[in-house]
C-alpha cells in the first residue's frame, strides 16, 4: 500500500472532543495519531459529525475538516 500523507504520522492515544453547531454539540473521541498538518480519530459512531468541526485536546482548539471516513474512524486535516 502506498503511503499518501504528506507527513509521517506519530501515534497518539488522547482524548479529544470534537465541538460543532456553534459549539452546542460535543462528540467524545480519541485521537489515534497525528501530525502537524492533520489526525486520525477514532469513534464510538460517526454519523452525524458534519464535514468541518473544531477538535479540542491538550488545552486547545483546532479547526478540522474531514477527508476520510471509515467505520469508527476519522482522518482529518486541520486548518
Amino acid at each position: 500500500m502506498n503511503e499518501r500523507r504528506k507527513l509521517p504520522r506519530m501515534r497518539a492515544l488522547k482524548g479529544a472532543k470534537i465541538i460543532f453547531n456553534h459549539r452546542w454539540s460535543t462528540i467524545d473521541c480519541t485521537v489515534r495519531n497525528m501530525s502537524k498538518v492533520g489526525c486520525c480519530l477514532q469513534v464510538a459512531n460517526p454519523v452525524g459529525i458534519p464535514d468541518e468541526f473544531e477538535l479540542e485536546f491538550d488545552s486547545e482548539s483546532r479547526p478540522c475538516h474531514v477527508i476520510w471516513r471509515k467505520e469508527g474512524r476519522l482522518g482529518v486535516a486541520f486548518g
